[in-house]
This record gives C-alpha cells, structure tokens and sequence, in this order.
C-alpha cells in the first residue's frame, strides 16, 4: 500500500506486518505461558517479577511502521536585487503615531534600509519621486480565502484572487482553514515568483469539531501532521468538541511550536473561554453587542487577537450588502481588469437590499474600537467576499464603529503582522524590515476612504502600478494577459441592431 501526506511518501508491506505480527502473538503467548511453573503453580513472586520485566520489555518492541519518504524541492526564493528611493512622500510609518512629512523610503534587494526624512540620494540608487503622496506598510489580511476556482488538485497558473488582492495593496495573507492542502504549494510558486501575488501563509485545512478528540496523545497525533508534514507554523481550531478537548488542542498546539486561532461559531461562553485559555487568535465577530467593560478587559488583557469580518457580521445583513449598495462594481476598470466578468456578474447584478438601520457592523466595529482601545489586539479580516477592494470596505467598516483612520491603519497593519507572529518583519515601516509598501495619491490619515488611491504596490521589494500591476522596478516588466481578459459578454454596438 501506497500513500502520501503533506511532504511524506509511506510504502506498507503487508506481508512484513503479517509476519511481525504473528511474531508479536507467540510473543504473547510465550509471555503468558513464562508467569507460570511446569507444574501449573505460580512462580514465586520474585521470579514473576523478572520474569515479567523481560516479557514487557518484548512486548514493548516497536508495532511494524510503513517505510516513509520524505521529499524535499528546493528552489530560490525570489529576491530583488538593486536600490531604490521612494522620495518626497508623507510617511505613515505605525511605529507608534509616527508620521514623517516629505520624507524618503530607501529600499536595497527586498529589505527597507532606512526611513526618514528628505535627503541626500544613496550612491546608485534609483529615484522615484512621489511628492505629495502618503506612504504606508502592505495591507495585512489575517482572515482571507483567496481560493483559486479551478478543481481542487489542478493547479492554476494565472490566480486572479491573488492579483486582485496585490493590486489593492494587500502584501501578505493568511488563510485560517484552507479546506484543502492545494495552498502549501500555491504558497511555495508566490515565493519562488513562479505565481505574482501577497505573502500566502495560512493554517492548511481546519482542525475540525469530527476529530472528537478522547485524550492529549490523541490530539498530538492528529497536530503532527500540521507540524511534521504540512509544515505550517498555525492551525484553526474549529469548535473542536467541548473546552476540555480545546484545551488538549492547544496543549498540543504549544509543544509542537503551532499557533492555533478558532473559530466564533456564534457561541459567546466558548470564546471567552478560548481566551482564558490561552488561544492566540479568535476569528469572526462576538455575537453579543455592545460588549461591556469587563468583556473588553478580559479580551484586551487576555492578548487574543480579535478578528471581527465585518464584511460578514453576525446579527444582522453582511455589511458587503452594505457597499455592493453604494459601489458600482461591475463598471469599475480595476475590477474588470483583475477579476473574471462572471465572478463580478455573481457579487454585482442582483442583490438583497437592506435599510440602513438593520445593519449592526456599526455596532461590533464599536466593541472591537474598545478593545484596540484597552490595549488589545484586532485584526483585518476580510473572508475572501471581494479580493482586493473588500479589504477597504473592511477597514472603513471599522471606522464606522469610531475608530480614527490611524487606529483603522494600525489593525490592518502593525496589528495583523503580530497576529501572525511576523512584527519582526512586517507591519510597519522601519530599517531592517521586508520591503511591503503602498503608495497612495490621497492621505488616509485625513478621509479613510483615501486607502483606495492606490498608485503603487510594493511586495518583498518589487515595485508594481496600483491599476495594472506592471512591474516598474527593478524590472519594467508588463503584467502577462490574463486568461479572463477578452471573455468577456459582447455588447451591441450603437445602431447594431445584431
């Protein structure tokens, strides 16, 4: 028998199983046969006892395990190589409130070497000037499905989630329950360069309530193949049966070095305890609004980070409802450019249609502007509803709760890189720090809405155009055509009657 699991390749014989364990029956047997005398009395208690120790120590050897194969592919991460200064621009660094008025950017390969204000050009740098202009860190989506549509299994060469979600200044994902494996080798093309996209971590497939977990050996065996085969460094606990087996799952979870996040699942009395225990993430909103102080402290206290997806809230229509209402979608040249007619003709030709008064994202937008408030952690999660735009919509959600744009910045931000476990990499903008950046024509800082002037992406040091994602540094590359490009409905011309 054949079989594979994450980066393992196991071959079973069942002729060798069958043989050891035959062995191990007449080893049995030889053991039950040894505790007693030739005359079918018992041995003295002294005998029993090695005698015992030496039957145990047979019985003990090692079950047969099926040969295992581990394969490893290596290939070059890809990686920039030249200098550039991004020059002239209102800086929004997160480091704390820290905005630098005309200052300059100076990035070599795909690591940011300083920040600070305007001056002098390193020798051999390349300038670009982006006067008047608002830099702040890549957008952090924590909470993403950018999911290809094709057949699971059949990999894609041409993502358009991917690409949408770039070209709207989200530099780096997480998917929190992927449903298959397809995104461990979707995630190695992004870093390879084989794929143009965000940083694509994620926790692979769920670990699910059907587990039904009856003891800690049990829930480390089933976490093995997260850490030793899938090689993913976090896993989403899925209402994994009651808190006592929630507490085995992050026990686990904390000796094989994972870092689990879960899932709301619309049950208040389970979250808090999540977060009494110690879970690091909590994905989806609190169904209870407003939370009142001691809720707030406990999850503010607790260091959980707060995911709340306002784009689809609890207790009420999904705030995208809300937007699809005011933003005309289907006409946008952006969108049509990065994502197929027929997904836009799904999400933007007809939809429910709600008054104002019945939409709660207000409210838990409030609550998570509370916890950010006491010291606690939120995150931007935009669950895969529009790739690219609808990480905006998600931030300007939570500034309809009261946050300032420099609180909504921070959660899509500093806070999303320490959701992850990434802070010393990403998130703000400093020395030393991946080269993940957005150019915006507008300051965000003034109207929030401005996070949707995009006029450059930079990714782990790339510089690309907001609208086409044409690379124009190091490289000066057009953005290859899109297999959706051209398929798109033909319409009548003006006194074409055909």
């Amino acid at each position: 028998m054949y079989w594979s699991i994450g980066r393992s390749f196991f071959r079973y014989d069942p002729a060798v199983a069958d043989s050891l364990g035959k062995l191990k029956a007449r080893t049995d047997s030889l053991r039950a046969d040894s505790l007693k005398s030739d005359t079918g009395k018992a041995f003295p208690d002294s005998v029993q006892k090695r005698l015992k120790a030496r039957s145990d120590s047979l019985a003990k050897l090692p079950a047969y395990e099926g040969q295992r194969v581990d394969v490893t592919i290596r290939a070059a991460r890809d990686v920039p190589h030249g200098t550039v200064l991004l020059r002239g621009a209102r800086i929004v660094t997160m480091k704390g409130d820290e905005v630098i008025e005309n200052g300059d950017v100076v990035v070599t390969d795909n690591r940011i070497v300083s920040v600070g204000p305007r001056g002098p050009a390193p020798a051999g740098a390349q300038v670009i000037d982006v006067s008047g202009k608002t830099i702040i860190p890549g957008l952090i989506d924590v909470h993403a499905h950018p999911w290809p549509i094709g057949a699971w299994g059949i990999h894609e060469s041409q993502v358009w989630q991917y690409l949408a979600n770039l070209a709207y200044g989200i530099t780096t994902t997480r998917d929190p329950q992927t449903a298959t494996t397809d995104v461990l080798t979707y995630a190695d093309q992004v870093e390879t360069g084989a794929l143009l996209g965000p940083r694509i971590y994620h926790t692979g497939p769920g670990v699910f309530w059907d587990e039904n977990f009856q003891s800690l050996d049990e829930a480390r065996n089933t976490l093995r193949r997260y850490s030793e085969f899938y090689g993913v460094h976090t896993i989403k606990e899925y209402m994994t049966g009651n808190r006592k087996q929630r507490q085995w799952v992050i026990m686990a979870a904390r000796e094989l070095n994972l870092m689990p996040t879960t899932e709301g699942g619309l049950d208040f009395k389970m979250n808090l305890t999540e977060a009494l225990d110690g879970y690091p993430g909590h994905e989806h909103a609190y169904p209870i609004m407003p939370l009142y102080k001691d809720a707030v402290q406990l999850i503010a206290q607790s260091g959980i980070n707060y995911t709340p997806t306002l784009l689809v809230s609890y207790g009420g229509p999904f705030s995208e409802n809300y937007f699809y209402e005011r933003f005309d979608i289907h006409d946008n040249a952006k969108i049509r450019r990065f994502i197929p007619h027929e997904e836009i003709d799904q999400r933007a030709q007809r939809r429910a249609w709600f008054r104002d008064d019945q939409y709660v994202f207000p409210r838990i937008a409030s609550s998570a502007a509370a916890i950010l408030r006491a010291g606690g952690f939120v995150g931007l999660g935009c669950h895969g509803q529009l790739d690219g735009l609808g990480c905006h919509w998600e931030m300007w959600a939570m500034a309809a709760g009261g946050m300032t744009p420099m609180e909504v910045l921070r959660v899509a931000t500093w806070d999303g890189a320490h959701a992850i476990g990434f802070e010393q990499d990403l998130g703000s903008l400093e020395p030393g720090k991946l080269a993940d950046l957005i150019v915006l024509d507008a300051n965000p800082l003034e109207d929030i809405h401005n996070t949707n002037t995009v006029r450059y992406v930079m990714k782990n040091g790339r510089l690309y155009e907001g609208d086409t994602l044409n690379e124009v540094w190091p490289r000066q590359r057009t953005l290859p055509r899109m297999w959706w490009w051209g398929t798109e409905p033909i319409t009548k011309a003006a006194g074409n009657p055909n």
